[in-house]
């Protein structure tokens, strides 16, 4: 512990020698942004089909609506305050709502953030703990999406749980130094309500011989009876945590910076006084850096690092896959997926403690105004890592009193042992490499179109890449 907070107190310093610049300079970069492009005023809206795609959702269809409140032009590209409201659901049977909004003015020298996200996942991905050391069989699922072969049932509902969570938090960001150093607090609440997948919706349509059968156990199902996932957790729960941490950010711009760092360091608690069903603490540090190779943002070189820490020696499985954040952005679930690690399997890699980094080279390639819009597009090549560092307790928890018969809990023991042999005997990195390309308006709004891909030995054990229309730069 003590060595991860000196790792975390090390990036804060180096992101002040790293944003040891004058004055003048700062002013001077400034100028010569706004000199080529049209300064924002007043309130700006933004109302779109949510018409997207994510490889592990499917496609999505839906409508949102930003509006950016720029004032009198004196903060763009930043906003004044800004509003986020979005409904859609998913080909593959997710459903999600988000309303959001953000104010740097209501509470004199105090950043508000809010945010209410539902969402609502028929067959939510879940490949198990610690990642490697949980087998995914990749050659299973290759067959049974075999339209031509009537041996071999779909088995991809193996490796689904039904999910339905409701997140809420309000965050709280002041000034300490400079207006580069801050204080973070905020208040989050989050109910999850998990289990076996509905069988019953999912073999709805299908041909009987692609029907995935009440005879084959979900991964879901077999952690439960091999006491992985314990009775108490399997459910889901309440969880009502408090987050205070430090912020230090010298970026230029926050939708779109191309200089700059960002970093952050917090505490996490949700204590059983506090209302939480299942009680833990974790804590979190996040260190970005934004470098400029060719100005006017024309040439970027980004890089996050990110560390998911567990204080003590357990938290329940459904809080642990989340990136965990405060201010105007709300927290990402999956390690594995667009905004954590592009190109694996959502929810691949979950585990008490985790680390991540994620490396982009980003390059404008065209800047012009059109009908008084500032438009640029982009080219993007990065790579991006995961890798449990603590894993759970992976343990057979049962014993004989547990089931029906001596029979049954032999049943169980060995199929546990056999699922234990297929996998390593702790988790290796996650890796994938890939490249975008992305429509930039105002500097705020952003469509992104990217591909990731697994790389290594071990790469069919994250899938087989992904594809993503979505929005925004990943940090």
């Amino acid at each position: 512990m003590k060595i991860k907070f000196i790792l975390t107190l090390s990036a804060l310093l180096i992101a002040f020698s790293a944003t040891a610049k004058s004055k003048k300079a700062e002013q001077s970069d400034a100028t010569e942004t706004k000199k080529d492009e049209i300064v924002k005023t007043g309130y700006n809206f933004g109302p779109l089909p949510a018409v997207a795609f994510d490889a592990d959702k499917g496609f999505q269809l839906g409508a949102l609506l930003n509006i950016y409140d720029f004032g009198d032009g004196s903060t763009y590209p930043n906003t004044r305050q800004q509003w986020y409201m979005e409904a859609s659901f998913f080909t593959k049977g997710s459903q999600q709502y988000i309303l959001s909004y953000d104010n740097r003015f209501l509470i004199p020298g105090v950043r508000w953030s809010s945010a209410l996200t539902i969402f609502n996942d028929k067959a939510m991905d879940f490949y198990g703990f610690n990642g490697y050391q949980s087998y995914y069989d990749h050659e299973m699922v290759a067959l049974g999406k075999d339209k031509e072969n009537h041996d071999n049932y779909i088995y991809t509902p193996k490796y689904r749980i039904n999910r339905l969570a409701i997140l809420f938090k309000t965050d709280f960001v002041g000034n300490i130094w400079n207006k580069k150093l801050f204080w973070e607090a905020g208040y989050h609440f989050s109910y999850y309500k998990q289990g076996a997948i509905n069988r019953e919706k999912i073999n709805k349509n299908k041909e009987e011989y692609k029907m995935f059968p009440d005879s084959e156990p979900t991964l879901f199902e077999q952690y439960r009876q091999w006491g992985l996932i314990s009775d108490s957790e399997a459910n889901g729960g309440f969880n009502s945590t408090v987050r205070v941490g430090l912020l230090f950010d010298t970026r230029d711009k926050e939708g779109a910076p191309s200089r700059g760092v960002w970093a952050e360091a917090h505490i996490i608690a949700a204590p059983k006084w506090l209302g939480t069903t299942n009680p833990y603490y974790k804590y979190s540090a996040t260190f970005r850096h934004y470098i400029p190779v060719v100005k006017n943002d024309i040439l970027t070189i980004a890089y996050r690092l990110n560390y998911q820490g567990t204080i003590g020696k357990s938290a329940p499985y459904y809080v642990c896959p989340y990136l965990t954040t405060m201010g105007p952005t709300y927290d990402r679930d999956g390690m594995g997926g667009y905004r954590t690690v592009r190109g694996i399997m959502r929810n691949r890699v979950q585990g008490l403690d985790m680390a991540s980094y994620n490396a982009e080279i980003r390059w404008r390639f065209v800047t012009f105004t059109l009908w008084k819009q500032n438009i640029s597009f982009g080219l993007s090549a990065f790579s991006d890592g995961t890798y449990v560092t603590r894993g759970f307790d992976m343990s057979f928890k049962r014993t004989e009193s547990d089931f029906a018969s001596v029979g049954e809990y032999q049943k169980a023991k060995q199929a546990y042992e056999e699922y234990m042999a297929l996998g390593q005997e702790s988790d290796l990195p996650h890796i994938t490499v890939g490249g975008g390309l992305r429509f930039i308006m105002n500097q705020n709004f952003i469509v992104a179109f990217e591909y990731g891909l697994p790389v290594g030995k071990l790469r069919k054990q994250d899938g087989k890449g992904a594809f993503y229309i979505n929005t925004g730069y990943l940090f």
